[in-house]
């Protein structure tokens, strides 16, 4: 099982969109620890939305017409929502 999940940092008020196969919160923890990424920069990152998908592949599809949207309205309106 994949999923596609995004977070929001309210400091940043920013989101990011990602793709996993562990379990969300394990993922989040990865967001949350020290690394040289995108969410390195603040530690206030939580899980706002996810989608299950039964593979990888899918949940990768899923994630790459989300981050082509290229639009922070858009995907707030995902968030608020729910799909």
């Amino acid at each position: 099982m994949a999923s596609i999940y995004i977070l929001y940092s309210p400091l940043l008020d920013k989101f990011y969109v990602g793709h996993t196969c562990q379990s969300l919160q394990e993922r989040l923890r990865k967001h949350l620890s020290a690394h040289g990424g995108f969410t390195a920069k603040v530690k206030d990152w939580e899980i706002v939305y996810s989608e299950p998908f039964p593979s990888k592949d899918e949940a990768y599809a899923r994630e790459r017409q989300i981050k082509a949207w290229k639009s922070k309205r858009k995907v707030a309106q995902l968030v608020q929502n729910g799909r």
